[in-house]
């Protein structure tokens, strides 16, 4: 009872709580986000064929971090809630765990990369330009691959005890190293020969490596109310088994986005490569409004998962309501931007006349569904809080698959290239409308029908 009663999940009053938890690791993806923008700033000015090689190796880079993200959530998820029932052996378990699978996924991405990424370009054009640069990129980025994966499952560990800090540390810490990195790789300062897309992909892996090295270190000599135990760790099926009741369902749903972007690709591709490298600079710089929504979402996470293990209802509800509020005020800023100055954000990646003809109608018909996704993303998040992470996954399939693409196909084949985009509207207004119908459903099952908290409400 008086671990609970300590930790700030349980006693906090939510608001502020959410915003304390939630802003460091917001910051944090701006700053991821700001060196995913600034990389493809760089590869750009190798020239559009290198930014259309990066852009088609982007989907296998989303698969990876969709298998890593879904595992760490996973494993946030149920130790957050072992926490909150005062299980705090079993959270240092769930924690182990989390590091082992990491390690594993490491394995399976390197053998992937080194064998498959050859013939993955193919598949798309038949320019060498391209295929050779695409493939100098993504081999480096799959078969180094342990940095991100241990930094994402370590990160969430910390996240799931309430320690957002040091999270944000190791992510601003990596990626300030990557952006430092990037030109001096790519274009060859310091005595070091011009290495392109390669440069690129060395600079992102060792920006990765000491991010993950940074996480360890504060994860087990800052994280108190865990105990790494390493020498005698033995895998058990029954914690993996719940880690991916969360998180297999995470990853399926962010792996989609893989398919998505692969299909997206292909429909833009038969319009020209411009059109598909249009589309890369979208996912680069939606990333500045969506990442921060994706952190305050990891904060959420941690809040309600400990909330419901500690069957406190009218906090999870509070929580999740402030969220809705501060995802939505973030979307409507971003949808502001994206209609104001499209053409500057375009001529970072030194767009050409055509890329801008193209790109600024792009950016402002798709960025009309960011306030609908916001509050999708908060609802479907708080779905994996509590283990109910199958939900998630099928609003997923209905955006991505069942509406997004055959809509974006459809309108290509009818009214062209500008149509493409209103795809993005229609699905998400058919996410909204499912993640509204799942959120009633759990919630009068699964929330409302909770005992007494285990502590009073605080606030």
């Amino acid at each position: 009872m008086q671990k609970i009663s300590q930790n700030k999940m349980a006693v906090r009053p939510v608001g502020s709580l959410l915003i304390t938890m939630g802003f460091p690791i917001m910051l944090s993806m701006m700053i991821q986000a700001l060196y995913n923008v600034v990389d493809s700033i760089f590869i750009a000015r190798v020239g559009e064929d290198a930014l259309t090689a990066v852009s088609l190796a982007f989907p296998i880079q989303m698969l990876m971090i969709s298998v890593g993200v879904g595992t760490a959530i996973g494993v946030n998820s149920l130790l957050s809630r072992r926490l909150g029932a005062q299980q705090h052996k079993e959270a240092s378990s769930v924690a182990v765990h989390g590091l082992f699978l990491s390690v594993v996924i490491w394995i399976f991405f390197a053998i992937f990369g080194a064998i498959l990424t050859p013939f993955f370009f193919q598949l798309f054009t038949d320019s060498p330009e391209i295929i050779k640069m695409g493939q100098d990129y993504l081999i480096i980025c799959t078969t180094l691959s342990l940095g991100i994966f241990g930094q994402l499952v370590c990160e969430r560990i910390m996240q799931g005890t309430g320690n957002t800090i040091h999270p944000m540390i190791t992510q601003g810490v990596g990626a300030i190293i990557n952006i430092i990195l990037d030109p001096i790789f790519i274009f060859g300062y310091f005595g070091l020969p011009a290495m392109g897309t390669a440069g690129a992909a060395i600079a992102t892996v060792i920006g990765q490596w000491v991010a993950m090295g940074l996480a360890l270190f504060f994860m087990i000599r800052k994280t108190t109310e865990l105990n790494f135990k390493f020498k005698r760790f033995r895998p058990k099926f029954r914690t993996i088994k719940e880690i991916y009741e969360v998180g297999l369902p995470s990853i399926i749903m962010q792996s989609i986005g893989s398919v998505m972007t692969i299909g997206m690709n292909t429909i833009l591709i038969a319009f020209s490569a411009t059109a598909v490298a249009v589309f890369g600079i979208y996912f680069k710089l939606q990333s500045f409004i969506f990442l921060p929504v994706f952190g305050l979402t990891a904060a959420m996470i941690s809040i309600v998962g400990f909330n419901y293990g500690a069957r406190n209802k009218e906090r999870i509800a509070r929580t999740i309501r402030h969220a809705v509020l501060i995802a939505t005020g973030m979307m409507l800023l971003g949808i502001l931007i994206f209609q104001t100055i499209p053409a500057l954000l375009l001529r970072l990646f030194d767009a050409s006349p055509s890329m801008l003809d193209i790109g600024i109608r792009a950016l402002r018909i798709i960025s009309i569904h960011f306030p609908l996704a916001g509050i999708a993303i908060i609802l479907s998040s708080s779905f994996q809080a509590i283990g109910k992470g199958f939900y998630s996954l099928i609003i997923s399939i209905v955006r991505q698959l069942g509406v997004l693409l055959p809509a974006a196909y459809l309108l290509a084949r009818i009214w062209g290239l500008d149509a493409v985009w209103f795809a993005f509207l229609a699905s998400e207004v058919a996410s909204l409308l499912l993640a509204i119908i799942f959120f009633i459903k759990i919630y009068r099952r699964e929330i409302a029908t909770l005992e007494l908290p285990l502590i009073p409400n605080q606030g």
